[in-house]
């Protein structure tokens, strides 16, 4: 578990590192807009799972996971609406 959590971040801060160096490509060439629409639906497919692959009784009565629940549910769409928008556009 303890591998399979530490790839999981580092394509995560990989991601992140995509956007950060090369923000010109994402948004201006054909290729980079392939990428940002994949990456839509990475994070859209993640936020599908937060409500239909997890128990509710992980958050559900619990403050602190609901909180985390509904602040990583806002971040997932947030993430996704960005990624398609400019994909799209």
């Amino acid at each position: 578990m303890i591998v399979h959590t530490f790839f999981i971040a580092l394509v995560v801060f990989l991601m992140g590192l995509l956007c950060l160096t090369s923000t010109h490509e994402l948004l201006g060439t054909k290729f980079g807009k392939t990428i940002s629409l994949g990456l839509g639906v990475f994070w859209a497919i993640r936020l599908f799972i937060q409500f239909f692959g997890y128990s509710v009784d992980l958050w559900r009565g619990k403050i602190y996971e609901t909180v985390m629940h509904i602040l990583f549910s806002l971040l997932w769409t947030y993430l996704s609406v960005v990624f398609i928008w400019t994909a799209l556009h």
